[in-house]
């Protein structure tokens, strides 16, 4: 099976071993090295002996006893760990608990992970305890062989810190450090994680005279360490080069405080069972370079995040006769005690919506959501606290939600997630809603929606996020499975939604029309059949596999049966070929689909002035508005062009029939072409609604410009026109060529020049910007535009390049007969139009001959 390999941004990278059952040894990188920081490494070289345990912890000491028992003596901080714990794998979570305006900015607000890793305290000589930073990229199983001896004299991991034993506890099975030093500095384990991060926050040097220790938390199996640390501010990037004066948004002193908080959860001793990534079902990974797996190489191996459910001791028999049990240790989810109680129900509800997903692995009752518990109830509880997942509310601008989560490197298992909801994504789904189906819903035709529809709204976006949080990652392609006119048939929709994933980004139905009369089930996401799927697969335990590479084959067998029903295809996210797998768009069909989206928006544009009209207020709701309508329409005209030198990906293995890479249909190819010429290289004039520009101060030209560059961008791009040539290589005169896609592209942008009738400014504007990108592809220029960059990103390239392929000799060729028939029509144009072939003519010239 092709194995594709993606690693979640949040993920860290994790260790494989062949029985469950069996403790993994990682090894390092061969990139770590030794830290040399202020503090305790100061004393690595001394040799101090331990006091007498009364002279250290005396009867002053405030002692929390847990995982690690903590002692506070006035203003230091000691440690006393237990001999058990010691060489135990610690997972350490770093988050901001409070933060200023300044740090804000930068993205940091309550609740924001700013670093994680993994740590073990081992004793070392000179009666010290050593604190290493532990790497799982590269793995030998088995400490008998001459492999994973080899790596361990490759690799070793590093020593982050080092503490002199202050005492030993009474017992002798415990050695206490003192912590103050390490927790009051500004090291990279307890804190920001590395540079890069606290570049991101604009934060620079730690100041320690304004910075505390605020308070430790020990709990059973975890520690909470409270700071307060200040930073001075570094100079924010200037978009016109330089720093910005203005980025010092922390006064005169030029420094930010935050509270951050620090867990340290201890790692299950012995990890969960890992399954195997599978690209045929959509899951994030943590993986690692296995050196012995592969005899003849290594093996890039990826595991899927996921939460340990496991039925209880008692219930095992019953789970294996395929009876629903409760899991022994649920997932739940609290909300935050912040969160505006009147949302704090549909958020719960967008949690236990997956209930249903979790009785197909065979569990009943495994996700449940919660309101946090209050101080009566639980003084002790904390958002802070890495063992507690939690929905926390963030009072933000953002418009915008997610969904992270940390897991154990070793195995994959999800130990924790806190999923952000920042307060403006209210605004993000309002927005959303009213311009994707306001033509067929009532309720969304006025800027402030009613408690019950903006609660829908919500459960959908937290349904949606705690789906990350459970392992899965978006399903792009699920949406294309469905036909298109089946999202106007009220019967389907009320029974399947109108996408098979929540996964997905298909948002709302905006395909159906007023006619049809569709109820607001039609229209919102919800839990479908792939979810149900991809929860079966990742969860169900399979107690008859031994290891986990026993339950590959049985994996396999299911997941083969099941993907004959094509509402379970899982389309990735990361693919910019595949026409299937596109965010925002709905259907199987995305010409069909954006004809009736237009037909929709044409609708809402007419009554825009009033839905957004607002008493005593200016028309800021109307721009607002009017450019989500606008960025809908391109997002249409967008979903068309990907179809324009698509290659389908559908991962299989070899039981599978079929081919995973398949050329979009030429005859699909063409359909789309016509789709732009009649949408947008006619001038789409009823975007420009005279109104709507006064009251707005809208450029005309800037819309029609707005929608037509991104296209033209990835038409005119060596990333399509390479495919098509590449598709003509193999399909011949079957495929849809480059110079097909010339000539339709060419005789809509220019209909007027070969008619030679007169051009509009919105034509003469498209025709030059035509030009000029076919220079471009001659003549790359070492400065990108803006519009460019912003729409080209993540475009790859074919590794051959322009000028040693078809590409160039094809845009010459066209140029060259551009050229005939721009001055052919010269003479029969006046005015403006006869300037603009004029220039167009001699810019032509100038790139096919710049010696002139």
């Amino acid at each position: 099976m092709k194995k594709t390999l993606l690693i979640s941004a949040l993920a860290m990278a994790s260790l494989s071993y062949a029985n469950a059952q069996t403790s993994p040894r990682p090894v390092a990188s061969a990139t770590d090295s030794v830290k040399k920081t202020a503090g305790p490494l100061a004393a690595m070289g001394t040799k101090a002996a331990p006091k007498p345990y009364t002279t250290v912890i005396t009867a002053k000491a405030e002692t929390k006893k847990g995982m690690i028992t903590t002692h506070r003596l006035e203003d230091k901080f000691y440690f006393e760990i237990a001999d058990s714990i010691l060489n135990r794998e610690i997972l350490v979570v770093n988050r901001i608990s409070k933060a200023g305006a300044e740090v804000r900015a930068a993205a940091g607000y309550a609740g924001d992970q700013i670093g994680s890793s993994v740590i073990k305290f081992e004793k070392g000589p000179n009666n010290k305890i050593f604190m290493r930073k532990l790497s799982y990229r590269t793995y030998g199983p088995d400490s008998t062989t001459a492999m994973y001896q080899s790596l361990q004299n490759s690799n070793i991991q590093a020593i982050a810190a080092a503490f002199n034993i202050a005492a030993y506890s009474p017992d002798k099975k415990g050695s206490v450090i003192d912590m103050t030093d390490y927790i009051s500095s500004d090291n990279d384990i307890f804190y920001f994680g590395s540079p890069q991060t606290k570049s991101r926050f604009r934060l620079g040097s730690q100041l320690s005279d304004r910075s505390y220790i605020v308070g430790i938390r020990s709990f059973p199996k975890n520690v909470e360490i409270g700071t307060v640390k200040t930073y001075t501010l570094t100079a924010a990037p200037n978009p016109f080069g330089g720093s910005s004066a203005s980025a010092m948004a922390g006064g005169a002193s030029g420094s930010s405080t935050v509270e951050l908080n620090t867990s340290l959860v201890i790692l299950p001793k012995v990890p969960m069972k890992p399954r195997y990534f599978d690209p045929r079902v959509g899951y994030f990974t943590v993986g690692y370079t296995d050196f012995d797996l592969n005899p003849q190489g290594v093996r890039e191996v990826q595991l899927v995040k996921r939460w340990r459910l496991e039925p209880k001791a008692a219930d095992m028999e019953r789970y294996k006769r395929g009876e629903l049990v409760e899991p022994a240790k649920p997932i739940v989810f609290y909300i935050d005690p912040a969160t505006p109680k009147k949302w704090v129900p549909y958020l719960i509800a967008g949690i236990n919506d997956w209930q249903k997903a979790f009785e197909k692995a065979g569990f009943k009752n495994a996700i449940q959501g919660k309101a946090a518990p209050t101080k009566a109830e639980n003084p002790y509880w904390s958002l802070d606290d890495a063992t507690h997942s939690a929905i926390v509310y963030k009072p933000s601008e953002i418009s915008n939600a997610s969904g992270p989560s940390i897991a154990d490197p070793r195995s994959g298992e999800i130990m924790e997630s806190h999923i952000n909801w920042y307060h403006n994504v209210m605004k993000l789904v309002r927005d959303w809603y009213m311009i994707q189906t306001a033509a067929v819903d009532p309720r969304a035709r006025k800027m402030e929606f009613s408690d019950e529809l903006m609660g829908d709204l919500i459960r959908f976006v937290s349904s949606h996020e705690v789906g990350h949080t459970l392992g899965l990652r978006h399903n792009y392609g699920s949406s294309s499975t469905v036909p298109v006119e089946k999202l106007r048939n009220k019967a389907f929709l009320e029974a399947n939604g109108h996408t098979p994933s929540i996964m997905d980004y298909a948002r709302f139905n905006y395909v159906a029309q007023p006619e049809d009369k569709i109820s607001t089930v039609g229209l919102y996401p919800r839990i479908g059949d792939y979810d149900l799927w991809a929860i079966e697969w990742g969860y169900r335990l399979l107690p008859e596999a031994k290891t986990p590479l026993a339950e590959v084959p049985l994996l396999n067998k299911v997941t083969v049966q099941k993907l004959k029903n094509n509402r379970l295809w899982f389309g990735t996210e990361t693919n910019p070929n595949d026409p299937r797998s596109q965010n925002e768009d709905l259907g199987d069909n995305a010409m069909l689909a954006s004809e009736y989206g237009i037909k929709n928006l044409k609708v809402i544009l007419n009554k825009l002035n009033d839905w957004t009209a607002a008493d005593n207020e200016g028309y800021e709701n109307l721009d607002n508005m009017y450019t989500q309508l606008t960025t809908q329409f391109g997002r249409y005209v967008g979903h068309v062009a990907k179809n324009i030198g698509g290659i389908e990906e559908t991962p299989k293995t070899i039981e599978q029939k079929g081919v995973i890479y398949q050329r979009t249909p030429a005859a699909t190819q063409k359909e789309a072409m016509d789709f732009l010429d009649k949408n947008l290289f006619s001038t789409p004039t009823w975007l420009l609604n005279q109104e709507v520009l006064d009251n707005t101060g809208t450029n005309a030209l800037d819309v029609v410009y707005k929608v037509q560059n991104p296209v033209l961008i990835r038409l005119i791009s060596s990333f399509t026109l390479s495919k098509l040539i590449a598709a003509e290589a193999v399909d011949g005169q079957k495929a849809y060529k480059i110079t097909d896609m010339f000539t339709d592209l060419q005789g809509s942008v220019f209909s007027e020049v070969k008619e030679e009738k007169e051009i509009d400014v919105y034509k003469r504007n498209l025709q030059k910007n035509y030009v000029e990108k076919m220079v471009n592809l001659l003549y790359p220029s070492p400065v990108t535009s803006t519009a460019t960059a912003a729409v080209g990103r993540g475009l790859p390239q074919s590794m051959v390049s322009v000028s040693q392929s078809d590409v160039t000799s094809v845009v010459k060729a066209q140029l060259k007969g551009l050229n005939v028939m721009i001055k052919d029509a010269i003479p029969s144009v006046s005015g403006l139009s006869k300037y603009h072939l004029e220039d167009l003519s001699d810019r032509i010239d100038a790139a096919l001959d710049p010696k002139k």
